[in-house]
């Protein structure tokens, strides 16, 4: 019965994608349809195929042994505190070491290499042109902004269709940088590598339903700016040790405001027997009914996701990961998936600002794509979860 609402609301939430659609007729069958059937089939290789289950399995190892060698500067600098459960120390900064590894990565031309070969192979596949192909697929390892950086000389020159896939797949996505902080707090790894794994298809689901593509692309011969203004790889290491830095000081500073500010707005309602975390499980409880959990679990899930689209996802994880105890395997690995990207108001300031930056003639457009593209960005993983969650 649950995987039976499951499926209705996978088709809710394309309903809801398609009402927010600005040319409905235009929309291009072929790339929705063959989009989505990427997307199930990919669930089902993860989650049911145990050579599909096996890879994620080891690489989620392989990614946590990773994260360790953090320990190893981590406890130079901080010595005895490391381990002690200081959030600063323990979670935010593995950040650093993941960022600046990812700029040596850029660097070399490894993370363009991956998305060149995925996202030729994405864009054949459902007929999209390289450019946004390539930003989705970036967008798996890179950040919201950071990945148009690949296209950025494009960016003028792109269609509002593909800058809505720019938008939505930017939104719809989580840095590498940053899994680690999600991982540390007790968010299974597993699961945050399959929600990376969905980005491209699902986010050219959605982003094609809200803007499809009515004009002839402008970009073409797409090479990847993998350097940027580095002229070595100490130069792109420093960079991403000031990218790391510049997160970690975000996210920590976002935390001790919105925490309180929450504690704040709990202690008012409470005056009236409610509170913030519960009117806001009631506005999203009809989400978490969609993706078939029990009640009580649907309530949670209202609250976790409602606090990722008013604040953001690390504090929604934050608050999701020591209720994990008290829920279904089923329901970990759904939400666990369905908070998993950027998809928050204050990210709609963060894409227009840092994507004007590369296409400065282009500020009004993003603007007026902006806000669909945020809620694009919030529903391609609960999409993502609801695919997984029909092999669960």
């Amino acid at each position: 019965m649950n995987k039976l609402i499951t499926i209705l609301g996978i088709i809710v939430m394309l309903g809801i994608v398609y009402l927010l659609s600005d040319n409905k007729k235009a929309i291009n069958k072929r790339t929705v349809f063959t989009a989505l059937g990427a997307q199930i089939v990919l669930s089902l290789f993860l989650i049911k195929v145990p050579i599909g289950s096996w890879i994620i399995e080891q690489l989620a190892s392989g990614v946590t042994k990773l994260f360790s060698f953090a320990n190893e500067g981590l406890i130079f600098v901080f010595g005895d505190l490391f381990g002690q459960g200081y959030f600063f120390i323990d979670v935010l900064g593995v950040i650093i070491f993941l960022s600046a590894l990812t700029g040596i990565l850029g660097y070399l031309g490894v993370v363009g290499w991956v998305v060149k070969v995925i996202g030729g192979a994405v864009g054949k596949l459902l007929g999209t042109e390289k450019a946004e192909s390539f930003v989705a697929v970036a967008n798996m390892f890179l950040g919201q902004t950071e990945a148009p950086f690949l296209v950025a000389k494009y960016l003028p020159n792109m269609t509002n269709s593909e800058l809505m896939t720019v938008l939505v797949s930017g939104m719809g996505s989580m840095s590498a940088s940053i899994l680690v902080g999600y991982s540390l707090l007790g968010i299974p790894m597993k699961w945050l590598l399959i929600t990376t794994a969905l980005v491209p298809f699902g986010s050219m689901l959605v982003a094609k339903i809200l803007t499809p593509e009515t004009e002839i692309s402008q970009v073409s011969d797409v090479t990847l700016d993998r350097k940027g203004s580095n002229t070595s790889i100490f130069s792109a290491m420093a960079e991403g040790i000031n990218n790391g830095l510049q997160m970690v000081l975000g996210i920590g500073a976002s935390l001790i405001a919105v925490i309180s500010i929450v504690a704040l707005l709990n202690s008012i309602l409470g005056l009236i027997g409610t509170s913030f975390t519960e009117a806001l499980g009631y506005v999203f409880l009809p989400i978490g009914w969609l993706m078939g959990l029990s009640g009580s679990e649907a309530m949670i899930a209202g609250q976790i996701l409602g606090t990722k689209m008013s604040i953001n996802e690390f504090v929604a994880y934050a608050d999701l990961a020591p209720m994990m105890a008290e829920l279904s395997d089923r329901a970990v690995a759904m939400l666990s998936i369905a908070v998993g990207s950027f998809g928050a108001f204050a990210s709609i300031a963060i894409c227009v600002t840092g994507l004007s930056v590369f296409a400065p003639t282009r500020k009004n457009d993003l603007s007026k794509l902006a806000l669909r593209g945020m809620l694009g960005g919030f529903i391609v993983p609960i999409l993502s979860a609801m695919f997984v969650g029909l092999f669960l």
